[in-house]
């Protein structure tokens, strides 16, 4: 398992990130996603093979709920 956290810049509402969470974690390979609002983190713990699989379809789901937030490696 690898861990990688990002920092989400214009995350705008707390109902949104927890949407977040919740979508990336079903993302196969995923152990454990967790978004912050109030910190504006993501955190997520997955199969280190698929992480950036992972990752580009996390942005994917994140900027469906919130288009005008920018995903920086943290």
């Amino acid at each position: 398992m690898k861990k990688k956290t990002f920092r989400l810049e214009g995350l705008g509402c707390a109902n949104c990130a927890a949407r977040m969470e919740s979508a990336i974690n079903e993302l196969d390979g995923v152990n454990n996603a967790t978004v912050n609002f109030m910190t504006t983190k993501m955190v997520i713990e997955a199969e280190e093979e698929k992480m950036s699989s992972i990752i580009e379809a996390a942005e994917k789901i994140i900027k469906k709920i919130e288009p005008q937030v920018i995903v920086k490696k943290a």
